[in-house]
């Protein structure tokens, strides 16, 4: 016998609570389901494939071709070559962690193809022993990892608009992704180096062709930023910074400088063009506010979204996203009637 209750919603627009059907001993019916999608016999079909040989092995494991749907989404910048963003296709994907593959670029003069065998790290400026590095001596320092959203600063900026943009959650939310990133904690270099007490910043500065460079506070590089090489256990790919990425837990994307190749220790921000024209919050004043580096808490709905077909009966379940760079999510709410009443969500 089956044992039932009711589906009681929790706010307008039909939601129900998700923690109801993980009770043990309570099931439901869910849809009703169509003569021709419900078989009553004993045996499923027997398919070709469980007649013939499969594919033989591969030295590096890729989608199956019935996944090639799922791509960024890219778009280049007219002003320069290699300007441009992809947007991960959050809509897509289940759970926290992005493919390598599908993570979010964003490229101010193209991708650099670097020799990681010629590639090195300078740690200069005030500091009391200037350091040269290779890759070779960095991958022998012991390491850490951290799971890490990076998220750019122009992430979401379609929201600007006066009537909201009809797309999927990807193409409007898609500049920010999640990942394990594993490498050497920037302040054992910085220690090594031994910074003088006049420094207060860190200028990072990137190997590709714009010449990235950000400002950071030297308290923050001291506390929980690594230099990374890996991402999600391999060497971090050509578009996300490879040989070497420095990572700002929470902080936004910008000042996660991919091709890391220098860091100069000084008594001030370096007022590059990232921090200053670019990357700034134009205020109503019509000055702009700098370094607003940490990414406030944000939550999106993955699916359904724009795009995804709920033509079956029964239920649907909503999900979604939340992050935060202050911190760990504590709670999540959801409206299904344009905010009139909410839901707290269930945190995964």
């Amino acid at each position: 016998m089956t044992k039932k209750t009711t589906l009681d919603s929790v706010a307008g627009g039909g939601l129900l609570d998700r923690r109801v059907f993980l009770k043990k001993g309570i099931t439901f019916t869910v849809a009703t389901l169509a003569t021709d999608t419900l078989l009553a016999e004993t045996e499923i079909q027997r398919q070709p494939w469980m007649s013939e040989p499969g594919e033989p092995f591969s030295n590096y494991g890729q989608p199956s071709p019935h996944e090639r749907q799922t791509i960024r989404w890219t778009m280049g910048n007219s002003m320069a070559p290699g300007n441009g963003v992809s947007w991960t296709p959050l809509q897509d994907l289940e759970g926290t962690i992005t493919p390598n593959g599908l993570h979010f670029e964003r490229h101010h003069n193209g991708v650099p193809q670097i020799d990681p065998i010629k590639h090195q790290l300078l740690i200069h400026g005030a500091v009391n022993k200037p350091l040269v590095f290779d890759m070779e001596v960095l991958l022998r320092y012991p390491m850490t990892s951290c799971l890490c959203f990076i998220e750019c600063g122009g992430n979401s900026n379609a929201a600007w608009r006066e009537h909201p943009i009809q797309t999927a959650a990807g193409n409007f939310h898609g500049m920010a992704s999640c990942s394990e990133w594993t490498g050497i904690p920037l302040s054992v270099l910085l220690n090594e180096s031994k910074v003088k007490g006049r420094a207060k910043w860190l200028i990072a500065e990137g190997a590709d062709a714009s010449v990235m460079n950000i400002s950071i506070p030297l308290e923050k590089a001291l506390d929980d930023c690594i230099l990374a090489i890996y991402q999600n256990g391999e060497r971090i790919r050509p578009e996300n910074g490879y040989p070497l990425r420095l990572i700002v837990p929470g902080w936004e994307g910008v000042t996660h400088v991919k091709w890391l190749r220098r860091l100069h220790l000084s008594n001030q921000p370096t007022m590059a063009r990232n921090e200053t024209s670019k990357y700034t919050e134009l205020l109503p004043s019509g000055k702009s506010r700098q370094f607003t580096f940490v990414m406030e808490a944000k939550s999106l709905i993955t699916n359904p979204s724009y795009g995804h077909k709920l033509d079956k009966k029964g239920l649907y379940q909503i999900s979604g996203l939340a992050w935060s760079g202050r911190g760990k999510i504590v709670k999540v709410e959801v409206s299904a009637d344009g905010g009139k009443t909410w839901a707290e969500a269930t945190l995964q």
